[in-house]
Parts: C-alpha cells; structure tokens; sequence
C-alpha cells in the first residue's frame, strides 16, 4: 500500500509520497493542534473517502478563484488538486513545455500518472483560466476528466467586468445543480458561506499572531495549518484549539532578533515550501505570507445576509488581488497595508520559472517596498527543484545582512 494510503494514526502515515507530496512525523513537542495539521494530507484523504463512499461527490479546484461556497452549496466536498511535487513533472513534460510554470506542470503530471487519490476520486474539476499555460493544460486534461472551465475577466475593478464574472458564477451553479441533481437554494448557499467565513476568520487569527514581536509560530508553522480540503469540521476544531493555546503567549526570546519578512508571489502548495524554509533557517522570520496560500484569500468575507448572496459571493472572489489581473492595484494597497502591520523589515517576492505575470509585476513590488515602505526586495525566480538552493541561501543572508546593517 502506497504511504499515501496508510492510516494517520502512525508516523508512517505521513512520509514522503509522490502521490501526496513531502510530509513529516508530527514534533511531539508541538501542541497538539500543530501535530494535527503536520498530517493533514492523511486526514484529507481518509475525510474524502469516508465522504466519497458515504455518497457525497468530490470536486476538484486548481485555483482561489472558484469559491467553495457553492460547492459545499451543492452538497459536494472541494479538494484543491495543486500540485507541490517534482517528482510528477516529468510525465508532465511528455505533453507540457519545459520552460511551464512547475506547479501546472506538477498538477498535470499527476493526471498523466493517476497517481493522486483526490484527482481519481473527482466528479467535476473546476478550473479557472487564470492564465494561459493553466488554460491550455486543461484542454488536455479535459479529453479524459469532467472539466467545468470558469473564464476569468482580467480587468479588475470594471463594471462589466464585474458582471461577466458574476454571470459565469450562475453559470457555475446551474453546472452544479444539473450535474448533482440539486437546487441551490439561498439556505444552503447562506450556511456555506458561513462555514467559509469561520473558516477564514479562524486562519486570519492564527496570522495576526505574526505581528507580534515574538510570534508564537514561526512562518512555517503558520504555513502548514492549511487544509487541503476546507470545511472539515476537525479542522476547525483543531484551529480554535490552537488559538486558545495560544492567546497571550509570546514565542522564544530570539525570535525578536530575527529579520521580519513579507513573503509575496506565487502560492506554497503543500511539498514546495523550500524557500520558506531557507528564510527561516537563514535567521528570518516570515511573519506574513501574502500569497494565495497565506493571507490573500481571507481578508474579505462574504455577507452571508446580502440581498443577492450570489452577487456577493462573486465580488468576493473578483477582488482576489492575483498578478493575472490589470491593473492589478489592489495587490500593492495590500502589500503596503500588510508591511506596515506585520512590521516587515524586507519583502521576498517569490516567482516560479515560466509564471510570467508575477515576474512582470516584481517590478511594483520592488518598487513599493524601496521607494515607499523603505525596506529591500529580494526577487526569487526558482522552481520546483532544489538544484539552487544554495545560491537562495547565499542571496537571502546577504539580503539580511543588509537589513541588520540599517
């Protein structure tokens, strides 16, 4: 049985696996909460086939642009399908250029294989075609899987825009109702939006904790309580445990000593957290993380009393601050606003080789941070590979040194 597979009631449950991405044994000196989210690719899968075999669908999302609220609406359970290992990239690359952004190239990769359970378990995937390597890899993986493809306007802050954008969310719901044969009605839209929103507010609890002088996680522990799958009800539990855990303490002493870092670009899906985990063993402390797998998505609630919950909903999700999006303003005002909250002393902008958008729009980010927030930006342009991990390491304590010399 592939280790992906194996009860989490072990540490074997959790070693590394091509078809699960990197995992380790839980510290034992962690609060149990923490422990709990070190295994939750375990916890995903056994939640997903208990919910699977017990009659509910599964629905794959590859992207923040496809709002769970519907999904769970639908009495279906969301899994993001992202891909975070190298090991898959090259069966990808038989089909997929080399130069392709690693985490399409990854996600791909899987499909090609029939490697990930979530991927061979799913009804439908939603995919949104954020940009042009992910649109053109979905025509391929749409001949052999259910596919629902959510066209994304790019002119963020446009009326019509706007309303494009809502009419493919209704065209999305009448996807759900058909293909499940069920009627979302605003009751059961209200109760998921709900369930999002605790889910949101718990995490943006847990990241505040960061903008103490000596935060009471480090940027890796804050990274690893994400969910694969959202909603799950021990999840929640395990977040509200954590906070009360942690309310009022204070981290180590030398974690006031570390240099503050604001991490942007590209999402750190689960297997891929190598330049996190350079920062913080080159004596940094990555006190926000403003990418899709940091704070990005959960600073906007929806209202769940709205008078039209579904144009609600829609704005929501329009407003995600994503490089794909022009002029993408509302990504800066947010990286000002975060700078200035979590007090970051440098900003790393983090670009995966072949995502051309974030690329082109690390000229803004370094400008912001220079100019007006007065602190230095450090661009890292990598891939899945670990082959420049040294050079990383080589420019992040320079970038450090820098700092401590101010």
């Amino acid at each position: 049985m592939p280790p992906c597979e194996q009860s989490p009631t072990s540490c074997s449950a959790v070693q590394p696996s091509p078809c699960c991405g990197a995992a380790s044994c839980p510290d034992s000196s962690a609060p149990a909460s923490l422990a709990w989210f070190e295994a939750m690719i375990p916890h995903c899968l056994d939640y997903a086939r208990a919910e699977h075999e017990g009659g509910r669908p599964i629905v794959g999302i590859l992207c923040e642009f496809t709002p769970r609220e519907l999904i769970f609406a639908a009495g279906a359970v969301p899994v993001c399908l992202c891909g975070g290992s190298a090991d898959t990239i090259p069966a990808a690359e038989e089909d997929l250029p080399v130069l392709l952004c690693p985490l399409i190239k990854s996600t791909y990769g899987y499909h090609v294989q029939k490697s990930n359970p979530f991927l061979e378990m799913a009804s439908l995937i939603v995919a949104e075609d954020t940009c042009d390597g992910k649109k053109k890899m979905y025509e391929l993986m749409a001949e052999t899987r259910p596919m629902h493809v959510l066209e994304l306007p790019k002119r963020q802050g446009d009326a019509a825009a706007g309303a494009f954008w809502e009419a493919e969310i209704r065209r999305l719901i009448r996807e759900l109702e058909i293909r499940f044969g069920v009627v979302i009605t605003r009751e059961r839209l209200r109760e998921a939006v709900s369930l999002m929103n605790r889910e949101r507010g718990l995490r943006r609890q847990l990241a505040a904790l960061m903008q103490s002088k000596r935060p009471s996680l480090t940027g890796r522990e804050l990274l690893r309580l994400k969910s694969s799958i959202s909603g799950i009800p021990a999840d929640l539990e395990h977040y509200e445990a954590l906070l009360a855990a942690l309310a009022g303490k204070e981290g180590p002493a030398e974690r006031a000593d570390r240099v503050r870092v604001l991490l942007t670009g590209v999402p750190l899906v689960h297997g891929v957290e190598r330049v996190l985990d350079i920062i913080e063993e080159s004596g940094g402390l990555v006190v926000c993380q403003e990418s899709c797998t940091g704070v990005k998505p959960l600073l906007e609630d929806i209202d769940p009393d709205a008078p039209d919950l579904v144009a609600a909903l829609a704005a929501k999700y329009f407003h995600l601050p994503c490089s794909i999006m022009t002029r993408n303003d509302a990504r800066l005002d947010s990286l000002r606003e975060l700078a200035r909250e979590y007090r970051a002393e440098c900003v790393i902008d983090l670009v995966w080789q072949g995502c051309l958008t974030y690329d082109v729009e690390g000229a803004l980010v370094k400008r912001i941070a220079n100019k007006e927030l007065g602190v230095p930006c450090l661009r890292i342009l990598t891939d899945y590979s670990p082959s420049d991990t040294a050079r990383i390491a080589v420019r992040v304590q320079a970038l450090f040194e820098t700092v401590r010399q101010r």
